[in-house]
């Protein structure tokens, strides 16, 4: 069996899932999951520390978090007084990636791209507030919130691993017409990949007009790829594949390390 660092081994809670603890090496936990043949989409953590959640991203997982109800509470509208958060650190088991040089931009798509402007990290406080109240706090939850605003604000030094200065930094992507925010996303940032988190637009097309801007912007800006997390058809038929853990982690890797080079 694996041993994480400080010897310890893969922790399994009894609903099967993986518990993550902040003394743990984050890459020797991704190596159990892959030799194990772990089945599960996302592991479970319970401390909502900064440099914690840094050196998860920085192992590729994406994070995301809930509050634990009791049960018994379910029916009463009434909030929690104390609410009860976890992170929930997700390894998909199957990973939607687009290389740039495969990106498909419709010709009804392509006519409207000049009639936007991309703007990278501006406006990331809304940008982010704008995702929590569109889709909810399922997983956008207040703590996991607050910390990536930190994050952002804070531009926290490259993290060293192996000998190599790893920069793991929340970002954001802004469309804008005439000066008005109409569509936008945020996602992190590790080394030489961006990984989208979540986003919004708010007229047609807007939404695919700026992942088409944002993926010419990266490959300008010399990332190695456009990690969309969790597959679905638009992303397919925008040219992103669908790969399996074992290469997503070898080409993110690759990819984070380069850029400590």
């Amino acid at each position: 069996m694996l041993l994480f660092m400080h010897m310890l081994l893969p922790r399994y809670l009894p609903t099967g899932h993986i518990f993550i603890d902040p003394e743990d090496d984050c890459d020797k936990v991704v190596d159990a999951i892959l030799e194990t043949g772990y089945s599960e989409d996302f592991c479970l953590a319970r401390d909502f520390e900064a440099d914690f959640i840094c050196r998860l991203m920085e192992a590729g997982f994406l994070v995301m978090s809930m509050e634990l109800k009791d049960p018994a509470e379910e029916d009463n509208s009434a909030p929690s007084p104390d609410p009860f958060y976890i992170l929930l650190p997700k390894l998909h088991l199957i990973r939607s990636v687009l290389f740039f040089p495969e990106l498909h931009i419709k010709k009804t798509i392509r006519h409207l791209l000049s009639r936007y402007e991309l703007r990278s990290d501006a406006d990331f406080d809304l940008i982010l507030d704008k995702c929590r109240n569109i889709h909810g706090e399922d997983w956008l939850t207040p703590p996991l919130v607050d910390i990536i605003k930190d994050l952002h604000r804070t531009a926290p030094e490259p993290k060293t691993t192996k000998g190599k200065k790893i920069q793991v930094r929340p970002t954001s992507f802004g469309l804008y017409r005439n000066g008005e925010l109409i569509a936008g996303e945020f996602g992190i940032v590790t080394g030489r990949v961006y990984t989208s988190y979540s986003g919004y637009y708010e007229e047609d097309n807007t939404g695919t007009v700026q992942i088409i801007l944002m993926v010419q912007w990266l490959e300008k800006n010399g990332f190695s790829f456009f990690d969309f997390g969790m597959p679905m058809d638009y992303k397919t038929e925008l040219g992103a594949q669908n790969i399996d853990p074992q290469r997503f982690v070898d080409l993110f890797r690759l990819a984070r390390n380069e850029a400590g080079t």
